[in-house]
């Protein structure tokens, strides 16, 4: 996928854990995980506000695309 996701960037950045962060976030952890792994097939803007605002950031400080390779095949 060229979605690449960097919660565990700013997590570093903030010292936190996801489960600190998905409490704060109001979102279980199972489902940060699942978005921090980069399996979510979508993000809800309410969602990606609360992790900005907790984590003070932006979205592209969370989220950035990547282009995908040639040889990828798909």
């Amino acid at each position: 996928m060229p979605i690449v996701v960097d919660i565990d960037v700013m997590l570093a950045k903030r010292k936190l854990s996801v489960g600190e962060l998905a409490e704060r976030v109001g979102i279980t952890p199972a489902n940060l995980a699942v978005l921090k792994n980069g399996r979510a097939k979508a993000v809800r803007f309410t969602t990606l506000a609360a992790l900005c605002d907790v984590l003070e950031c932006q979205p592209g400080d969370l989220l950035r695309w990547e282009a995908e390779s040639a040889d990828a095949g798909g």
